[in-house]
Parts: structure tokens; sequence; C-alpha cells
């Protein structure tokens, strides 16, 4: 017959291994523990390096490993390394923002509630590491690795709108302009977006050809921001580029107003009411142009043009004659092979039944078109 303590002492050894074993866990996890609020009240990074030590005994064990409570004080450890340890002084075999996932992943969800502020703490400390790391990728310029860690930080729920604004602009200059386009409306939505910002998207939308929705951003934009001298400018631009002259006269003297002496913005007032039929306000802001540049070509022209449009209708509109011959003239003088003038030239020298200057004329007029 065996002997029953030979069966039951290995049994004891084990159970009295086990016991040791859960009692060296429990004493790591109270040195941890006590390290990391050495740190909480202090910041000496020395204390988080010691409550990291101890969490790696324990995790020498799967079972341990696996204990919600080690794994919630690990991520506080490590979420803090990550952020704190900018230097990485503190050794670890992996990055600690990716240990920290890591160990997020191993606490079940149903635990999750039990330990909000815990985790709370743990997501703040990743965001900061993140967007610390997003911006040492931004001096590298290495935008797409930026923009993966400002992703991570969204989706920590990091309610930031210069989150938001960092991904807007970092999603376009990684070649994601829709995903740009998802984020500057985010920012658009909240209602605070900057006349800068607006600007950025309304120049995504027509990168992307998308020209109706370019200007209804520049629209909005002047709607939230009408004395923004930039936006104004802009919309005018767009304005003009699809002839939309109509929408440039009720906003073109503001324009003026704040650039008096631009002679670009005074043309194109004169273009836009001269489309407008408002020819009175027209020839003022062309005659203005001349007077910050009398060799203006185009205004020369334009007011030319008009001129003889008076002429030809009444031959006897001596002032109108008198006009349009100085104009057209001096558009040739500045230009002298520009066809328009020339053909303006012909009309007025017909009109006027001057034979040798329309010869002369149309004589140049065959050069060029030939």
């Amino acid at each position: 017959m065996k002997n029953k303590n030979s069966i039951l002492i290995p049994s004891l050894s084990l159970l009295l291994a086990l016991s040791a074993n859960s009692a060296f866990a429990q004493s790591n996890y109270k040195e941890a523990s006590n390290a990391f609020a050495r740190y909480t009240q202090s910041g000496d990074i020395k204390n988080l390096d010691n409550a990291k030590k101890q969490l790696d005994n324990i995790y020498k064990t799967r079972k341990d490993s696996s204990k919600t409570k080690v794994n919630v004080l690990r991520a506080m450890v490590l979420s803090s390394i990550a952020y704190a340890d900018s230097a990485r002084t503190i050794k670890t075999d992996k990055d600690p923002i990716e240990l920290t996932y890591q160990t997020i992943g191993k606490i079940r969800e149903k635990d999750r509630d039990g330990y909000v502020g815990e985790l709370d703490y743990v997501k703040q400390n990743m965001a900061a590491a993140l967007i610390k790391r997003a911006n040492k990728a931004l001096k590298d310029k290495n935008y797409n690795a930026a923009y993966q860690d400002f992703l991570k930080v969204d989706e920590l729920n990091a309610k930031s709108e210069d989150v938001t604004y960092n991904l807007a602009v970092l999603a376009n200059k990684s070649e994601k302009p829709q995903d740009a386009v998802k984020f500057y409306k985010k920012l658009i939505e909240a209602g605070n977006a900057s006349a800068e910002q607006y600007l950025e998207f309304a120049a995504l939308y027509s990168k992307l050809g998308e020209s109706q929705l370019n200007l209804t951003t520049l629209e909005n934009a002047k709607a939230k921001y009408p004395e923004d001298k930039e936006i104004l400018f802009q919309l005018i631009q767009e304005y003009s580029k699809i002839k939309a002259y109509d929408a440039i006269v009720p906003i073109i003297d503001q324009a003026i107003a704040m650039e008096p002496e631009n002679i670009e913005m005074n043309y194109l007032a004169g273009f836009a009411n001269e489309n407008a039929n408002n020819i009175p306000v027209a020839t003022t802001f062309y005659q203005k142009v001349l007077e910050l540049e009398p060799n203006n070509y185009e205004a020369n022209l334009a007011l030319g043009l008009l001129s003889l449009k008076d002429f030809l209708k009444d031959t006897e509109n001596h002032e109108a004659q008198y006009n349009a011959q100085n104009y057209l003239l001096k558009a040739n003088e500045i230009k002298p092979y520009e066809i328009n003038a020339l053909k303006s030239l012909a009309l007025f020298y017909e009109k006027a039944e001057d034979a040798a200057q329309l010869d002369r004329v149309n004589l140049l007029l065959n050069q060029l078109t030939n």
C-alpha cells in the first residue's frame, strides 16, 4: 500500500508555490501602485520606472497579466511614460504608445465602466503623446505619419478643433483630399472656423475641380467675415472667372475702399459695371485706372469702345468722336499690333469717312491676320 503522504506532499508543494506566487504578485502590484502614486505627486519619472519594473514582474505569469486591475495600472504607467518620458530614458521593448494600446486591448469591455477615471487619464496621456510624436513627424515633413497619429488622437475622442484642423491640413498634404474635405466640414459645422480655414477649404474644392462648392464656401465665408479683405478679393476673383458680373457690382466698392489704388480691381469694377449696363459708373472706374496708370491698354481700349459705340449711334456726337479717336489711338500706341484696337480703329475711320487712315489700318490688319 502506498503512503498517503507521498501523494499529498507534491500537491501541498504546488499549493504553497501558487500561494507564494500570488503573494509575490500582490506585493509587486502594491509596490507599483505606490510608485505610481509618488510619480503623480512629484512628477519624478524615476517613480514611473520603478512602477514599470514591478508590473513587469507581475506580467511574467499569464494569469496575473490578464487581471483587469493590473492592466489598468499598467496602462496608466505606460501612457505616463509615453507622454512624460519624451527622451525615452525608461527602457521598454516597444514604444510605450504601442504597449499602452496593447494593454488597453486586454481590458474587457464589461470591466471598463469600473475604471472610467483611470481610463480617461490614459486617454489624455495618449492624446498628448501622440500629438508630440505627430509634431516631430511634421518637423521631418513626414505628413502621412503625422496624419495617422492625429487620426488616433481623434479616435480617442479628444474633442479639439485644433486636432480636427491638423487632420484637415495633413490629409490634404498626404494626398487624401476627400478626408480633408470631411475634416474641414467638421470645422465649419462647429461654427468657429477662422477666415483662413474657410479660404483653405475653398482652395481645396478648387483643387478638386468643384467650382460651385468653392464659390459657395467663399460666399459663406463672406457672410461670416464680412470685413475680411482676403475673402472678399478671392470671392470677386471667383465671380470674375465665371463672368458673374452682376454679383461683383454690389461688393466691388468695398474692395476698392480697402485698396483704392488697386489697378486690377478698379478695372474689374469698370468691366463689371459695363456688363451690368451701368455705363457712367463703368466710365468713372476706367478713368480712375488711367489716373493710376495712363498707359493702361485695357482701360484705354474700354473707354475708346464706349465712346465709339456712342459715335456709331450718332455721328454728330463730336465729344464721342473725339474721345473714341484719342482713346483708341492711345491703345494702339501702347500695343501697336493688338487686333482688337486695330479693328476698333477701322470701324471708327470708316464711320468718320477717313479713307487714308482706314486704308492704313486695314493694310496692317491684313498683314497680321494673313
